[in-house]
């Protein structure tokens, strides 16, 4: 059986390239931020419902409320870092640990 190696892969990069350009493009840049911003919702989600927890119940432990914990997981309300690290120290009993990439 013959191989048809005429076929080109097309990668994630060169598709998030051709949308909102190469890095360093201004649109590319944004799509990178919210990208973050949807990621970090859906860590501080997957840790919530590991520990077994109620959008509620976090509020509760960090001193916030419901609305403020979903609205973090689904990507519709920037954080403030104090409270993110409330949200994890206090809420769910983690660290956060940062880092950079240039």
């Amino acid at each position: 059986m013959k191989k048809n190696t005429s076929k080109k892969i097309t990668t994630l990069d060169e598709i998030i390239d051709s949308k909102y350009g190469k890095k360093g493009a201004k649109a590319r840049d944004k799509w990178e931020q919210d990208f973050e911003a949807f990621h970090l919702g859906v860590l501080l989600e997957e840790a919530r419902l590991k520990l077994g927890m109620t959008q509620e119940e976090l509020a509760e432990k960090c001193g916030t409320n419901k609305s403020y914990i979903s609205r973090i997981e689904n990507n519709a309300s920037d954080i403030r870092l104090s409270t993110l690290m409330k949200i994890i120290q206090q809420g769910l009993g983690g660290h956060l640990k940062l880092t950079l990439e240039f």
